[in-house]
Order: C-alpha cells, then structure tokens, then sequence
C-alpha cells in the first residue's frame, strides 16, 4: 500500500510542480555573499513534493570527480553510513543510522513517509557504528568490524583523550576508549539530553583545547508547526562543558545545523543549516555560516536576516536581532556535511569549506546529490562554490544513485565522502 500510494503521491506532485512552472520558477540559483532570493510563494497544503527513487550504484559505476581529481571505494556495503570520524591511528569510523517512522497524523505525513521509503530515507536503523581499517594504504579498507551497537540514531562522533562520545538522537553518550582499540564493548555515560524526532541528528565538534563540545540539535518540525514548547531546546548549536560540566545554548534560531566546522585562521565556528520549506525553489536557500556566540539567526519567525516568514506567529524583538548567515547554498539543497580543506589537499583547490548536499525534495528541478567547495580568503568565503563529486543523481531526475552526506579528511589526506543511498563510503584524491 505504501508503494502505491508513494506512487500516486508522485503523480499529484507532478501536477502541482507543472502548475508552478507555468506560474514562473526561479531560473538562478540563490548562491553567495549576496544571493537574489525570489519573493516567498506559500505552497499550501499540498507542498511541492519531488524526491527520486533510491536505485544505487551498478557495478563499477561512481560519481563524476571534477576535472584534476578521482574517486574510488573506500568501503562499500554499508548500511546507510551518514558521518565520517578519522581516529588518531588511521581507523576510520563511521555512523550508520536512519531515519525511524513517527507519528503519522495526516495525509501529507503518510504522503511523506511513504515517498521517503521509496528514497530509502526512512527505515530500520542500523543503530550502530563500524570501523574501517585501510592496513596496506592502498585506498581501500580492507577490515572491517563493529566499533559500537545497539546506539540510538547515532551521528556525531568525537575522540578526546580516553573518551569517545557519541550523539545520539536523544543524548550525547560518553564511553571509556583505549587507543588502537576496534571496539568498544563498555556501557557509556550519559552526559547530555535531548528531545529526538524531527530533525533527528546529533554532529558533535571539539573545541580546539578539548575542554567543549558543540552539539547540532535540529528543529522538530518546519516552522513550529506544533507549538513552540515543543520546540523549546531546539533548533540551536549547544556548549557541552566537559571540565565542569553543564550546557548551554550557544546560538539559536538555526532550524537543522548539522555539519560543523572550525576556520583554523580565526577560530571561528562554521556551520550548515537546512532552510525552512514551503515557500518555492530558492526561498528561503540553505546556507553556510560563521556562528556568534549568543546569536540568533531567525528560525522560525525569519530568514537570510530579517526577512519574516508571514506562516508563523510572529516575535518581533526576536525578528530585530536576527543575524544574515554568511553565505547562501542554494534552495533545499540540503546541505549536510562540512569539513575544512586545508590548501593543497586537493589539486585545484584552495583552502575552503567542503560540504556534502544531500538534494531536495521540496522544489520543482531537484537541487544538490552533490559536493561542493565553497573558497574562502581571511577567514570568509571569497567566491563561487567548485563542485568536487557530481553524478548521484539521474539525468532525468527520477533516480538516485547516492546521496553525500558527512565529508571529512581521510588519514591519507583525501577527502571521504558518505553516501547514504549508495551505501559507500567514498575517497577522493588528485587524478
């Protein structure tokens, strides 16, 4: 039933898109410093609903590397590997984890759920994390074992000293490691709560000194559509104080921060956010930020700064601090994962931000099911995003065959790629 409906699901979006292309559709993506954002265009109740079939890789088949570069397996038959932690020995760690069923409460969420079963973004989750070894560094891992299971959602991993934490979808879990160990078999430590469902991954980032740890918790919901308790210690990238315990809210306002990342030059955090939806192909774009302490950066009242979202019941003292991101992606591109590229890592590029776009589905001609280099020069993004790894999704936009999300640096210093759909984890290196 599910499949069917998934079905007839696609031939009402079908409509609903020719109909908003004959009303007008963006024709430049709204990207940079300065991006031209198109006037919002409410959808109602029926969303623009586009998401392709979840096909993978055929044999001997990969992504497009631009030119300069090449790309091969680095693991493959994984089951939808999301976030990608390197460990001091070489070992490379990786969370899979998917998204589980929630509460079906109308139409459109069976709609939904039923459309994310055919991506293969909804199902059983793996629940655990594996580790990957490339003993004879010829590029490929060739040994394989299970680092931790029986996890919650994991996501974001970190390593300080003899501690390995985990995020959880519903807590940050601290367990006793020993350095060259393939597994963990001891009981972790709760360190932190938090509400799961929604937006349901946890990345997690070490501050430079090892004494933090910055957590990215996700809306609940789009635009508070349940209330705003339900949102309450949502929506924000939080400070875990791992001295002297306790947390805080570092910035707020931030619907889905996933992927974070420190600017080695200025020490500043960077992270990637999901934009609301609802509101047409480019409006509002993803974007990529420097994050202030104490900042505020719109969600659910505004957006790109201060521009209100006329849906949702308004603050207006929130609505006047609200801070402009840095640098917009491109609309529902979601762009998930973020790494920095040290200069020369890369043939061809510069130092800059990596990030890992997972694709839409929330607009008319799908945007994303790439990875993109966005450069930057004293600390901030100086130009157009390059893109690194292309081809996940078919020409005709029916089919994927992967969808990047965690980027990082390999031990070898490539760039690892996580694909979900693929189920890969792929390395990317000078051609």
């Amino acid at each position: 039933m599910s499949a069917i409906f998934a079905q007839i699901v696609a031939l009402i979006g079908a409509v609903a898109i020719f109909v908003r292309r004959l009303q007008g559709t963006p024709s430049v993506q709204a990207v940079g410093t300065a991006p031209a954002i198109p006037t919002a265009k409410p959808q109602g109740a029926i969303p623009t609903l586009k998401m392709p079939t979840a096909r993978g890789w055929g044999a001997g088949q990969t992504p497009v590397a631009a030119a300069g570069l090449k790309v091969n397996a680095f693991a493959s038959g994984l089951k939808h590997p999301r976030w990608i932690h390197v460990l001091p020995n070489g070992d490379v760690l990786v969370a899979e984890a998917l998204q589980v069923e929630g509460a079906i409460r109308s139409v459109f969420d069976y709609a939904m759920t039923s459309t994310m079963r055919r991506a293969a973004a909804l199902g059983v989750s793996p629940n655990r994390i594996t580790l990957l070894r490339d003993a004879d560094h010829d590029g490929v891992a060739e040994f394989r074992e299970a680092f931790l299971e029986k996890l919650n959602q994991p996501f974001g991993m970190a390593l300080l000293g003899e501690t390995f934490y985990v995020g959880n979808t519903d807590a940050v879990v601290a367990f006793p490691y020993t350095e060259g160990a393939s597994k963990i078999t001891a009981t972790g430590v709760k360190i932190a709560s938090f509400k799961p469902g929604g937006h349901w991954t946890r990345s997690l980032l070490a501050s430079p000194d090892g004494g933090k740890l910055y957590v990215g918790v996700g809306s609940q919901s789009n635009i508070g559509d349940n209330g705003m308790e339900a949102e309450r210690g949502r929506a924000a990238i939080y400070e875990l104080n791992l001295s002297g315990g306790g947390s805080r809210i570092f910035a707020g306002g931030l619907r889905n921060p996933v992927g974070l990342a420190w600017e080695p030059g200025t020490g500043v955090l960077w992270t990637v956010v999901n934009e609301r939806d609802g509101l047409g192909d480019e409006t509002p774009p993803d974007y990529l930020t420097s994050v202030q302490d104490g900042g505020f950066y719109g969600w659910p009242y505004c957006y790109w700064g201060q521009t209100v979202d006329d849906r949702v019941p308004q603050d207006a003292a929130l609505v006047k601090t609200a801070i402009q991101p840095d640098y917009a992606l491109g609309g529902h591109t979601a762009s998930l994962g973020l790494c920095w590229l040290p200069a020369g890592t890369l043939p061809g590029y510069g130092e800059g931000m990596v990030i890992g776009q997972h694709g839409s589905w929330n607009r008319s001609t799908l945007s994303g099911y790439r990875v993109v280099h966005v450069p930057f020069a004293n600390g901030k993004p100086s130009g157009a995003p390059r893109d690194i790894l292309s081809g996940f999704l078919a020409p005709d936009e029916k089919e994927s065959y992967g969808r990047p999300v965690g980027v990082t640096l390999g031990p070898d210093g490539s760039l690892l790629v996580a694909d979900d759909v693929g189920d890969v984890i792929w390395r990317v290196t000078g051609a």
